[in-house]
C-alpha cells in the first residue's frame, strides 16, 4: 500500500483480524451454579419445555456451539449428566462461572446462557451470533426494561477475561457492571419478553404460553 492510502490500510487490517477472530472456537456455557434461594427449588431442573431447563438450555446452545458445558459448583457434579466446568472462582455468582470457563479455555469465546431464561429461542441465539463483533469484549442483548446489557445471554470473547479480572480486582463481581463500563456490542431483542428471567415461584404462573 501507499503509506497515504489510510482507508485501504485500515480495511486490510480490519479484514485480517476479523478473519483471525472467526477462527476462535465458540463454546456454550449453561449457568446453573446459583443456589435458587428465591425460587426455593433448583431453577435448573424446572421444566418449561418438556424437559429440565438445564437440558433445554444445553440443547439450544448445542445448535450453534462446537462444545457446550454446564457451569456448576463442584458439589453439583452428580446433578447434571453432561460435560461440566466447575467453579474455580468461588462465591462470585455468574461472574465466577464465566471466569472459570475463560480460565479453563483461555483461547475460546463463550456463548453464555443462564438456565432461568425460558423465553430464549434458537432465533434469539442466531441473532446474537449474526451481530457478534469480535473486536468488542462481548456481544450482548440490551434489556428492554432498563437498557442495560443482559450479561447472561451474551458472547464473551477470550479478551473479556482480562476485563473481568480488572473489575474483580476492584471488588466488583457483577458481569453487567463490567459490560456497561466496557466496549460491548449491544443489540435489541425481537420480543420484549425474551430477556425475562424466572426467579420466584409466582412468576412461573405468569409465564406466557411457550
Amino acid at each position: 500500500f501507499n503509506r497515504n492510502d489510510i482507508s485501504s490500510i485500515k480495511n486490510f487490517i480490519m479484514n485480517f483480524f476479523s478473519q483471525l477472530s472467526h477462527k476462535t472456537p465458540l463454546f456454550g456455557l449453561v449457568l446453573t451454579g446459583g443456589k435458587s434461594t428465591r425460587m426455593k427449588q433448583d431453577k435448573a431442573k424446572l421444566e418449561y419445555h418438556g424437559k429440565p431447563q438445564f437440558q433445554h438450555t444445553y440443547d439450544l446452545l448445542s445448535t450453534c456451539c462446537e462444545k457446550v458445558f454446564i457451569s456448576s459448583r463442584a458439589e453439583q457434579k452428580e446433578d447434571f449428566p453432561l460435560p461440566q466446568i466447575h467453579d474455580t472462582f468461588l462465591d462470585l455468582g455468574p461472574m465466577g462461572g464465566i471466569l472459570s470457563a475463560l480460565k479453563a479455555y483461555p483461547k475460546t469465546a463463550f456463548l453464555v446462557l443462564a438456565c432461568d431464561l425460558p423465553y430464549i429461542t434458537q432465533e434469539t441465539l442466531k441473532k446474537l451470533l449474526t451481530n457478534r463483533n469480535t473486536f468488542k469484549i462481548a456481544t450482548a442483548y440490551q434489556s428492554p426494561s432498563d437498557s442495560f446489557p443482559e450479561p447472561l445471554c451474551a458472547i464473551y470473547e477470550p479478551k473479556s477475561k482480562t476485563r473481568l479480572l480488572q473489575f474483580l480486582a476492584l471488588d466488583y463481581s457483577c458481569p453487567r457492571k463490567v459490560l456497561i463500563n466496557s466496549d460491548t456490542k449491544l443489540i435489541h431483542p425481537e420480543q420484549v419478553h425474551e430477556m425475562n428471567n424466572i426467579n420466584h415461584p409466582e412468576e412461573i404462573i405468569s409465564l406466557i404460553c411457550l
